[in-house]
């Protein structure tokens, strides 16, 4: 059987996450998708073959900037490549993201070409 890479989602929308995993499963991708940090702590626990988090970076309980950090210091996670994908696209905030320990960044919509690019990078 062949290995399916599986992505983590982090969204407070459901309609983002919807889209992006049925792009992403429609290419071979295993999804598994959270609304918040607290939960995607939970499925990252529950979950060890997650390669990759897709992160929303502005969420009303814990934002990416205070999440990455977070998911940075354990061990466990640190190796994992975090893309930071926001609808905020103004001058500095790619640099905002890197700096706060994002891999990579993503600007919304999602250019699934550039999305998949990406992808093909880190897994």
């Amino acid at each position: 059987m062949e290995k399916r890479n599986t992505i983590l989602i982090v969204d407070d929308d459901y309609r983002n996450i919807f889209a992006l995993a049925a792009v992403l499963k429609a290419r071979g991708f295993s999804v598994e998708s959270a609304n918040g940090m607290q939960e995607a702590f939970e499925v990252l626990d529950r979950n060890r073959q997650i390669e990759l988090v897709l992160l929303d970076m502005m969420m009303p309980d814990m934002d990416g900037y205070e999440a990455l950090p977070r998911l940075k210091q354990y061990p466990e996670y640190a190796h994992l490549p975090i893309i930071a994908v926001t609808a905020q696209a103004m001058v500095g905030d790619r640099e905002k993201c890197l700096e706060a320990g994002a891999d990579d960044y993503l600007s919304k919509p999602v250019d699934i070409d550039v999305l998949l690019k990406m992808l093909q990078r880190f897994l």
